[in-house]
């Protein structure tokens, strides 16, 4: 039999970078041994402290009458827990003063498939027939976006300016003279932290992001699934924002649990309403678990805690370890920068003159067991092949056991030594 798949069909099931992430990721960490390297995916690390307050949490929801058979027995509303829901809006605006309420909040089964609804809530072919686009301020940009669209490509991105900002560092900044909004353009996306880079928008790029959005009538989307006030895997000052025209999403994952499934989108009504109704229609009702899980958090604040006093203090320390490994790896054998690490999970490498594609490299890497993400994945909604930088650069996690990053970056060296040794016996 010749099965034929509609264009949408097509379009999700046609293979992608984040499928190939995260099959690297499943395959490595459910059957990999110790000589995996993984360093590709956006799993966080198994923090001692927070998988002891899980497990306190567990323990209790089995202790305490009813909440168990209600946790895993009963269906939530599409919307989400209304004590979970609640418990965020109060938490938003006694410690931002953020005017909203639990019709502001919608939850999702994870911030990937907030994003799913949101992308194609806006943009896509219209009722009248036009086509619309979301507009990325900065590549590159979260690998996770770029096969979403229902009906095809949803994107339109615009190059960065690259800023050198140390012997073997740089930063990306958001070019605003070549920003244009367009008639066709439904939103403005970027991540906080900028998931693959590290990038963390400053303040006032963030404040001129919105008030563009603003003046043209249309949201700016903020991921915020690494972001502040939780899990604030943020290692420089960045102020949380929200408005009414700001859709701002959060996610359980990065806090620690990630196997739960929970997504948090904070919109307007309407839009929160939208999110929710596109819940009940693709899966009925959202996980329960990790609502559950973190409700006593949410009322007491005790995430903001978690956040401020043991999550990121300890990505600060990873981060400060990688780059350690990768200035003793690399040496000054070849040309290299990391971007400012300001946040996230991620070094991305930069190998300026890269003699073969960032492609060959992840397939080099991989067949010596260490897995990291090519950086073209990355550049989608810019279309230029031509631009070299798109295929010079990769992505690696530090969220593994010191052994395993510092033999995975010391194998990085290797392969990025080999290959421009290799170009200079061919020339």
């Amino acid at each position: 039999m010749t099965q034929e798949f509609s264009n949408f069909g097509r379009q999700l099931a046609g293979g992608s970078g984040i499928e190939e992430l995260m099959d690297d990721l499943g395959h490595a960490l459910a059957t990999g041994g110790p000589d995996i390297c993984m360093l590709g995916g956006g799993q966080p690390a198994h923090i001692p402290e927070v998988n002891a307050l899980w497990r306190r949490r567990m323990e209790e929801i089995l202790a305490e009458p009813g909440v168990m058979e209600r946790t895993l027995a009963n269906y939530d509303p599409p919307r989400g827990n209304p004590k979970f829901i609640a418990a965020v809006a109060s938490l938003f605006r006694r410690e931002f003063g953020w005017q909203l309420g639990p019709e502001h909040i919608a939850v999702t089964a994870g911030g990937q498939t907030a994003f799913f609804f949101l992308f194609n809530l806006l943009a896509g072919e219209m009722p009248d027939g036009r086509r619309k686009k979301i507009l990325l301020p900065l590549v590159p940009e979260y690998i996770g976006y770029a096969n979403q669209g229902s009906c095809g490509d949803l994107f339109r991105a615009v190059p960065p300016k690259i800023e050198k900002t140390g012997p073997h560092e740089f930063k990306y900044r958001v070019d605003f003279d070549a920003l244009a909004v367009t008639d066709d353009i439904a939103a403005i996306c970027v991540s906080r932290p900028t998931n693959p880079t590290g990038n963390v928008l400053t303040d006032e790029e963030i404040a001129r992001l919105s008030d563009l959005a603003k003046a043209h009538g249309i949201p700016l989307i903020i991921d915020n699934a690494y972001g502040a006030p939780f899990p604030n895997i943020i290692f420089t000052e960045a102020k949380p924002v929200w408005d009414d025209h700001i859709i701002l999403t959060l996610s359980l994952s990065k806090i620690g649990l990630p196997g739960t499934r929970t997504g948090i989108v904070v919109a307007n009504p309407k839009i929160a309403a939208a999110v929710a109704s596109m819940s009940a229609v693709v899966g009925l009702a959202n996980p329960n678990i990790g609502q559950s899980i973190a409700l006593p958090l949410m009322e007491s604040g005790e995430i903001l805690q978690l956040a401020n006093e043991t999550v990121r203090p300890f990505y600060i320390e990873k981060s400060r370890q990688a780059r350690e490994f990768v200035a003793e790896s690399f040496g000054e054998d070849f040309d290299y920068y990391i971007h400012r690490s300001e946040g996230a999970l991620f070094l991305w490498l930069w190998f300026p003159g890269l003699p073969i594609t960032s492609r060959e490299l992840y397939e080099r890497l991989k067949k010596r067991g260490v897995l990291i993400i090519s950086g073209h994945y990355f550049f989608f909604g810019h279309d230029d092949e031509s631009w070299q930088h798109r295929h010079e650069c990769l992505r690696m996690t530090f969220t593994m056991d010191e052994s395993v990053v510092r033999r995975g970056v010391a194998i990085i060296g290797e392969e990025v030594r080999r290959a421009h040794e290799e170009a200079a016996v061919t020339v």
